[in-house]
């Protein structure tokens, strides 16, 4: 998978900083989409030293298993909030650029533009790769937002002051939510639709379910 953009991983936290702010001017957080027949989804797993990267292919809608790939890699950049896309991404990029079957739009277990600077991993690699991205992640990273209704499909709005950075959004009835932000080249609430229409029967979407249990090393193949 050719890279859109390239830049060193090995940057000390304030110049890493810096380039976050300069990449996030790169950002399409209009619908660019056109047709999705393929969505993929990432997970990574985290060892002492290493980064266990999954990424699964899924047709869409129907969400049958067409690609997957999982790649182990040694890490050497240190833990530092907001600056994970560093210490996983060259990772994920490796093992995106083993699979056969390029997807129309990809869900990370992560952050899309829900971010200090916007610039989550969904976000990063999303320029990088000029892939459109989804974020999907468990728990909040930031901003303020209120508790969505409990029936599945509700959602509330997730804020940085008066910006709107993404979703909370309730995909089984009951559950806990998951924070839905646009990562690039996808807007707010096509970010919403698809996740949602990835998760039939799960709190997360299957690409990510599927992709966690790579990642995880519970299963070598799917």
């Amino acid at each position: 998978m050719r890279q859109q953009v390239q830049h060193p991983w090995d940057l000390p936290p304030a110049e890493a900083r810096d380039l976050q702010t300069r990449l996030a001017k790169r950002l399409i957080l209009e619908n660019r989409i056109k047709k999705i027949q393929y969505v993929g989804g990432v997970d990574i797993g985290l060892g002492r030293d290493t980064a266990r990267a999954a990424v699964v292919v899924l047709a869409f809608p129907d969400l049958t298993l067409v690609d997957s790939a999982v790649i182990e890699v040694k890490i050497s950049y240190p833990y530092v909030p907001g600056l994970l896309t560093f210490r996983e991404g060259p990772a994920v990029l490796e093992a995106l650029s083993s699979i056969k079957t390029v997807p129309d739009v990809l869900i990370f277990d992560g952050q899309g533009i829900a971010h200090p600077r916007r610039m989550g991993i969904a976000s990063h690699l999303g320029v990088i790769t000029g892939l459109a991205t989804i974020g999907c992640a468990k728990t909040r990273l930031f901003g303020d937002y209120q508790e969505p209704p409990l029936e599945k499909g509700a959602h509330s709005l997730l804020y940085d002051g008066r910006d709107i950075i993404g979703a909370v959004v309730r995909t089984r009835t009951g559950v806990k939510p998951v924070f839905v932000s646009p990562g690039h080249r996808v807007d707010r609430q096509t970010s919403i639709d698809i996740v949602m229409t990835c998760c039939p029967r799960y709190r997360l979407p299957e690409t990510i379910r599927l992709a966690h249990h790579l990642a995880s090393g519970k299963t070598e193949r799917l």
